[in-house]
């Protein structure tokens, strides 16, 4: 997965953060649990405030 790939990402990380309410989760934290997956593979500085947001937002829509 690359950055770019915001429902991807979010798919993942609801289902390793399954208690997680990601209107709670601060860019850092996120940035870094995105990091941490084991299919994404990007650079760690192509990151924005505007790739985190769409995550956030694919994410709370995978929970509904």
């Amino acid at each position: 997965m690359k950055w770019t790939d915001s429902r991807d990402i979010a798919i993942e990380l609801c289902d390793k953060f399954p208690d997680v309410d990601p209107k709670t989760v601060r860019f850092t934290d996120l940035h870094q649990w995105i990091l941490e997956l084991d299919e994404f593979d990007d650079e760690p500085n192509r990151s924005n405030e505007k790739i985190l947001e769409a995550v956030i937002l694919c994410w709370m829509d995978e929970m509904d």
